[in-house]
C-alpha cells in the first residue's frame, strides 16, 4: 500500500470524515444518552467543525484523491478538492447548521417524533455526506452513489412524521419518482461507459474529443442522465415529486430540501457538463444548450404559473422553488464563468430568502394551527413581525431591488446577457413579474384582508423565532446593497476551476 497515497487523500478528506464520524456517534450518543438535545448538538459542533476544515480549501488549486486504475496523464481521481467544490462546501455547511438549529426549535418535530428525534438529526447528517461528496465526485459511478445517499436519507426524513398522514403519502411519493429518476440516470451512465470504457469524466471527455462514437447513443444516454439530473434540481417535467413532498415533510426538511439538496444536484451537473461535453456534441451536429433552454424556460414557467393557484403555502413556497431552479438554469444554459459563478452568487442570497420564509411560515403555522393562505388573513395585526418578516423573503424571491434576490437575479441576467441570449432574459422577466403576483396574494391577505378572529388579539411569538428569524432577514437585506466579498469568492473559484481544465 502506498501510505503517502493514503495520506494525502485523507488530508483532503478531512470535512467528509468529520461527518461520517459525526454520523455514527449521534448514532451511539441516541441509543446511549437518549437525550435529543444532545445529539442535536453533537450533530451542530460536527457540521461546523466540517464547514471549518473546508475553509483552507477555498484557496486550493485542483487536487485529485482517491486515483484509481484510470489512464488519463496526469493522474485523476474519483474525487476533487478544489474553490469550486469548496465553495458549495461551505454554503451546504451554513444550510446544515441553520436546519439543525430550526429543528431544534421545531414544535411540529418535538409532538410528532420526540421518541426517535436522534435517528433524525443522524439522517440529516449522513445526507450531509452525500451531499459533500456530490460537490467533488468526478466519478459517474461515485455521482450515483452519492446521489443515492442523499435521496435515501431525504426519503426517511420527508416521512419521518409518522402521525401524519401526509408525511407517509409525499415519501411513498418521493420514493416511487426517486427510483425511476435513479434508474434512468444509472441507465444512462452505463450507456456512457459503454461508449468510452471508463466512468471518469476527465477520462470520457479525452475519448470522445479523439474517439468517434453513436452519435444516437451519445445523445441517448445525456437525455437520461439529465432526467436525473432535472429530478434531483426540480426541473421540468421531472418535478411532480415537489409540490407533495414538500407539503408533507417536516417543514425543516422541506427547507433543507429546497436549498442545499438542490445545490448539490447544481454543482454536480454543472461539473459534469463542463467537464463531460464541451465541443464534442456540437461536432456532432447537436447541442445540448437547446435541451438546457427548453428545461430553463419550462421550469421558470410552469412553476410560477402553478404557484398562482395555491392556496397552501408549502406548496406555493414548492412551485416557487421550481421556478427558482428555472433561473437557476440561465446560469447553466450560459455555460461560462460568469453564468457558473452567477448559480454560486445566486444560491447564497437563496438560501437566507428561502429558508427565511420557510421558517416563518413554520411559526405561524405553529402558533395558527395552518398553513392555508386563507387563514394569513388580517395576519399583519395579530403578528406583525412576522407578516413584515415574510414580505421582505417574499419580495427578495420575486428579485426586488435592495434584497439579495435582486442581486443574485442580476448577475445571472448578467450572464445571460454577455452571451446576447436577450429573449431568455425577457422571458425570465415576465415570469418575475408573474411571481409577483402570486407572492402579493399572500401580502394582500396578512394586511388588507379582514380575518374571522379577533383581530385586535395579537399572537405572542415568543424571543427564538424573533432572532432565528432576524437571523435570516438581515443578510437578505444587507447582501441587497452589499455583496462584494461574495461575488469576489465566486468568480475565484470558477476562473481557478475552469483556468485549470483550459
Amino acid at each position: 500500500m502506498n501510505f503517502q497515497f493514503v495520506n494525502i487523500a485523507l488530508k483532503n478528506f478531512v470535512p467528509e470524515t468529520i461527518l461520517i464520524g459525526t454520523f455514527i456517534v449521534a448514532l451511539l450518543a441516541d441509543l446511549i444518552l437518549k437525550r435529543k438535545m444532545a445529539v442535536a448538538v453533537i450533530v451542530l459542533l460536527g457540521i461546523c467543525a466540517a464547514g471549518w476544515y473546508v475553509i483552507p480549501q477555498t484557496n486550493m488549486q485542483l487536487t485529485y484523491i482517491f486515483t484509481g486504475t484510470y489512464v488519463y496523464h496526469p493522474p485523476v481521481g474519483m474525487f476533487t478538492v478544489d474553490s469550486l467544490s469548496a465553495f458549495f462546501k461551505l454554503l451546504l455547511s451554513l444550510a446544515g447548521a441553520i436546519i439543525v438549529i430550526y429543528s431544534m426549535n421545531s414544535r411540529e418535530l418535538a409532538e410528532e417524533s420526540s421518541s426517535h428525534i436522534g435517528e433524525y438529526y443522524a439522517l440529516l447528517t449522513a445526507m450531509m455526506v452525500g451531499m459533500f461528496l456530490m460537490a467533488g465526485v468526478t466519478d459517474i459511478l461515485m455521482m450515483y452513489i452519492a446521489l443515492e445517499l442523499v435521496s435515501i436519507s431525504s426519503y426517511i426524513l420527508t416521512g419521518f412524521l409518522k402521525n401524519y398522514y401526509r408525511s407517509a403519502e409525499a415519501a411513498l411519493k418521493y420514493v416511487i419518482f426517486g427510483a425511476a429518476a435513479s434508474g434512468l440516470m444509472l441507465y444512462g451512465f452505463s450507456l456512457l461507459f459503454g461508449l468510452t470504457g471508463t466512468t471518469n469524466i476527465f477520462e470520457i471527455n479525452q475519448y470522445l474529443s479523439t474517439h468517434s462514437v453513436n452519435t444516437v447513443m451519445l445523445l441517448l444516454s445525456g437525455v437520461l442522465i439529465f432526467a436525473g439530473f432535472g429530478y434531483k434540481i426540480s426541473a421540468v417535467p421531472f418535478q411532480f415529486w415537489t409540490p407533495d413532498v414538500y407539503e408533507g415533510a417536516p417543514i425543516t426538511i422541506t427547507a433543507f430540501l429546497s436549498v442545499a439538496s438542490k445545490a448539490a444536484g447544481f454543482i454536480m451537473f454543472l461539473r459534469f457538463l463542463l467537464i463531460t461535453y464541451p465541443n464534442i456534441t456540437k461536432d456532432a451536429g447537436f447541442e445540448w444548450n437547446i435541451i438546457l433552454n427548453v428545461l430553463c424556460i419550462a421550469t421558470m414557467t410552469i412553476g410560477n404559473m402553478v404557484a398562482i393557484q395555491q392556496t397552501n403555502m408549502k406548496r406555493l413556497l414548492a412551485y416557487s422553488s421550481i421556478a427558482q431552479a428555472g433561473y437557476l438554469l440561465m446560469g447553466v444554459v450560459a455555460l461560462s464563468t460568469q453564468g457558473v459563478s452567477a448559480v454560486m452568487i445566486y444560491f447564497v442570497m437563496y438560501l437566507f430568502m428561502n429558508f427565511g420564509a420557510f421558517y416563518v411560515v413554520q411559526v405561524i403555522a405553529e402558533k395558527i394551527g395552518s398553513e392555508e393562505i386563507e387563514d394569513f388573513k388580517g395576519l399583519a395585526k395579530r403578528m406583525p413581525f412576522l407578516a413584515a418578516m415574510i414580505t421582505i423573503f417574499m419580495m427578495s424571491l420575486t428579485g426586488i431591488p435592495l434584497t439579495a434576490g435582486f442581486i443574485g437575479k442580476f448577475f445571472l441576467f448578467a450572464a445571460v446577457l454577455q452571451r446576447k441570449m436577450y429573449w431568455l432574459v425577457a422571458i425570465a422577466a415576465l415570469n418575475s413579474v408573474i411571481a409577483l403576483y402570486y407572492y402579493l396574494k399572500v401580502i394582500r391577505a396578512m394586511y388588507l384582508d379582514k380575518s374571522d378572529e379577533d383581530e385586535t388579539s395579537s399572537i405572542p411569538i415568543g424571543v427564538t423565532p424573533v432572532v432565528l428569524t432576524l437571523m435570516m432577514a438581515i443578510p437578505t437585506i444587507v447582501f441587497g446593497v452589499w455583496f462584494t466579498p461574495i461575488v469576489n469568492f465566486a468568480q475565484k473559484a470558477v476562473a481557478t476551476f475552469l483556468g485549470i481544465q483550459q
